[in-house]
């Protein structure tokens, strides 16, 4: 997952993490010491995005949002963040839970959510807005024009 935070001097900065998912909460570990912290620490809005290069472009899948992320505190739910991330992460399952001292557990709800799903047309995309118990679509659009046009200009 890409991961991008606001530096001190308002210049975004991305990176990427390991994660993983509970619906729409996620979950990444970090070390303190790295700069994604120390621009979490100042400003928690963080934009994510997550998806694969297709072998063909009908196929891109992604999914982006904006969100506020916040260090896990509870004991519980950082076991339960763990046990995702070994999940998702095998590679992981030889280590112990890693010490609070130096890293940090990460949580982020996803509030602003863009899904792209072009097998239901090239530029299709979903925008929703997640807040509290409900979730609204704001948007929804379809731009077939532009495979169009390009698939044309290329003949």
């Amino acid at each position: 997952m890409a991961i991008s935070t606001v530096r001190p001097d308002g210049w975004p900065q991305t990176t990427i993490v390991g994660y993983a998912n509970d619906g729409l909460v996620i979950y990444f570990l970090i070390y303190r010491s790295s700069q994604k912290f120390a621009n979490i620490q100042h400003d928690d809005r963080v934009s994510i995005a997550v998806g694969e290069e297709p072998r063909e472009l009908r196929e891109l899948k992604a999914v982006f949002a904006g969100a506020h992320a916040r260090e896990v505190t509870d004991t519980k739910e950082g076991e339960h963040a763990w046990r995702l991330l070994v999940r998702r992460h095998p590679n992981l399952a030889a280590f112990a839970v890693p010490e609070g001292s130096e890293t940090a557990m990460m949580r982020v709800v996803c509030q602003y959510v863009s899904v792209l799903d072009y097998s239901k047309g090239l530029g299709h995309n979903e925008a929703l807005t997640i807040g509290g118990d409900d979730a609204a679509m704001t948007h929804s659009s379809r731009t077939e024009d532009w495979g169009s046009t390009a698939a044309r200009q290329k003949s």
